[in-house]
């Protein structure tokens, strides 16, 4: 025993080393298991974690940038966006909130009306229809929903789209 210290200050056992914690200050209470603080880190980059956030997967204590980072510990959520683990699920796919946005403005799309293309990107409904919206026969102009609309109205002839009010119902049949 360190004779520094009075046996009157004795905690109990670290978890981390299984040694004697002596001393006020000079431990810490995580998880409901008492640690030296020299003993209480990240078990990838052992940073001391005492008084900081952490994580634990199958009792293993990370730091923040340890946990968020994939292939670190076992786990299959990351985000679909920017790959790193996360802490919440957005709309069926796997987004951290910050990356749940439209890839054409980068606008957050928590709680908005959002729609996904067949790669799986994410748009805000008014820069989807601009970017797959179909082009006008006519006049080469995108067929775009109308002011308040969710849709947008077209004729579609012999595979060609155009608005209505371009379309003009000639058919060549040469």
């Amino acid at each position: 025993m360190d004779p520094s210290f009075s046996p009157s200050l004795y905690f109990g056992s670290c978890t981390g080393c299984r040694k004697a914690v002596y001393g006020e200050g000079r431990a810490c209470r995580a998880m409901g298991h008492l640690f030296h603080d020299t003993c209480f880190t990240c078990c990838v980059c052992s940073e001391k974690l005492t008084g900081k956030p952490f994580y634990t997967v199958s009792g293993r204590i990370y730091c923040v940038k340890d946990f968020m980072y994939p292939g670190v510990h076992p786990s299959s959520e990351v985000c679909n966006s920017c790959g790193f683990l996360l802490m919440d699920m957005a709309r069926g796919k796997s987004y951290h909130p910050s990356c749940f946005c439209c890839v054409v403005c980068r606008q957050s799309l928590e709680g908005q009306q959002f729609t996904v293309d067949a790669e799986s990107r994410v748009y805000c409904v008014s820069d989807y229809h601009k970017v797959k919206a179909p082009l006008c026969a006519a006049c080469r102009e995108p067929i775009l929903p109308t002011e308040g609309s969710q849709g947008s109205i077209r004729v579609v002839s012999f595979d060609r789209n155009y608005h209505p009010e371009c379309y003009r119902g000639e058919v060549n049949l040469i």
